[in-house]
């Protein structure tokens, strides 16, 4: 069902967002060659603790999850597509990584994520980064009153075309509330015009994640979250996302 938000929901949604974007940066600034990613996930679990929030992930178990995923992060390093599942890896000069974060805030969630390169960059890693992050405004800037769900997707997708890269469908973004995932999807390619007219009030976090490489297969997970260890089920390279709640 999707939901409507009032103007003082709305407003009591916004810490929720500007906590999930400090532990982002945190993260961001703490990620750095010889990190394990166990530490990331420490990090982000002491904030959470600190501000008094809640975690989304803890416990969280889909139906494409073999397990409940028992992190506070999802992080995903070079070809590890998505939902990467924080382990005992310290990261070494040049990954990619990308995390993925989701927290409840005086019962009102936020969902956003980023990529960042580690130590010295590779030009085309930047470039990835650099094509998602576009790809994200031009969803946002589709999110427009009287819009349709189909003209987001539309406009991640022709960013993602531009450059030459394939796109991913099984995995989007989606609606935000009381609970990290709501209707209506947001999927990262379709046709303008299309789809849920966009009211006053809906929140959704729009999430293109794009890939260097990969085939005609589906992968096994979402942008940046299966509660499992994500990767593609095709040939992959690199992979960037750029979640963001609005």
């Amino acid at each position: 069902m999707i939901e409507l938000r009032t103007p003082t929901q709305i407003e009591q949604m916004k810490p929720a967002g500007r906590f999930v974007a400090d532990v982002l940066t945190a993260l961001r600034e703490h990620a750095a060659v010889g990190v394990n990613l166990l530490e990331l996930d420490e990090l982000a679990h002491k904030m959470i603790k600190d501000r008094g929030a809640e975690s989304c992930y803890i416990d969280y178990h889909p139906s494409f999850g073999a397990m409940p995923f028992g992190k506070v992060l999802c992080t995903s390093v070079n070809d590890g597509v998505l939902h990467g599942l924080p382990f005992d890896y310290k990261l070494q000069d040049g990954d990619l990584l990308s995390v993925d974060f989701a927290a409840s805030v005086d019962g009102w969630v936020s969902d956003s994520a980023l990529s960042v390169v580690v130590g010295t960059p590779r030009q085309e890693d930047l470039d990835l980064i650099e094509t998602t992050t576009q790809a994200l405004e031009a969803g946002i800037d589709a999110a427009r009153v009287g819009n349709k769900v189909g003209d987001i997707s539309h406009a991640i997708a022709s960013v993602a075309r531009a450059k030459g890269l394939k796109i991913n469908t099984q995995f989007g973004g989606h609606g935000v509330g009381r609970t990290m995932h709501g209707d209506p999807h947001i999927a990262n390619d379709g046709r303008p015009g299309r789809g849920f007219k966009l009211q006053p009030g809906l929140v959704i976090a729009i999430e293109p994640w794009f890939l260097h490489t990969t085939d005609s297969s589906p992968s096994s997970s979402p942008p940046s979250p299966s509660v499992s260890s994500s990767s593609s089920s095709g040939s992959t390279d690199r992979s960037a996302s750029s979640p963001s709640s609005c």
